[in-house]
């Protein structure tokens, strides 16, 4: 089965957003992101500077299932920004649709420190620099995922995007 779900995944700042955005409009497809599905109190929580536990990732990412199923069956190209560090957080997804497709987005930690600074003291974003190490700590990559250095250009991801799934152009 072709999945027509995709989740961009990855730690904080490595640009699940920015290509997931791109990818939704080269292919007519739609763009979610995961943070806006964050509860209040978990973004005070990271907004404080405060690591998200298990429980308070499970709410949110069965928040995520639900927009999951309610997608499924869309033949338009859903594209979800989604940091699903661990694979515990990836089995509550899939198990709203085993044909997921994730897109693994990597990039050196000096460039991910960065790109959170950045974002973080222009108030782009909630999440301070400072729990960037406990998401490179959490992270358990993907071993099925297409992996994406996300340094490169956007136009680049989208090529590669589209060759492993020839659907998508």
């Amino acid at each position: 089965m072709k999945p027509n779900i995709f989740i961009l995944m990855g730690v904080a700042a490595v640009g699940k957003t920015t290509l997931g955005r791109a990818l939704a409009n080269a292919t007519g497809g739609l763009f979610l992101d995961g943070d806006d599905f964050h509860s209040a109190a978990n973004r005070e929580k990271m907004a404080a500077g405060m690591a998200l536990t298990d429980e308070d990732q499970k709410n949110w990412l069965e928040s995520i299932a639900r927009l999951i199923t309610d997608h499924s069956s869309d033949s338009t190209p859903t594209f979800i920004a989604c940091s699903a560090l661990k694979q515990s957080y990836r089995d509550i997804l899939i198990s709203a649709n085993p044909s997921l497709a994730f897109l693994f987005l990597t990039a050196d930690p000096e460039t991910l420190r960065k790109r959170i600074t950045t974002r973080y003291e222009s108030g782009e974003h909630f999440m301070p620099p400072s729990l960037l190490d406990s998401q490179l700590a959490t992270l358990e990559p993907h071993a099925d995922a297409l992996e994406l250095d996300s340094s490169k250009p956007i136009s680049e991801l989208i090529s590669l995007v589209k060759e492993k799934y020839p659907a998508l152009a």
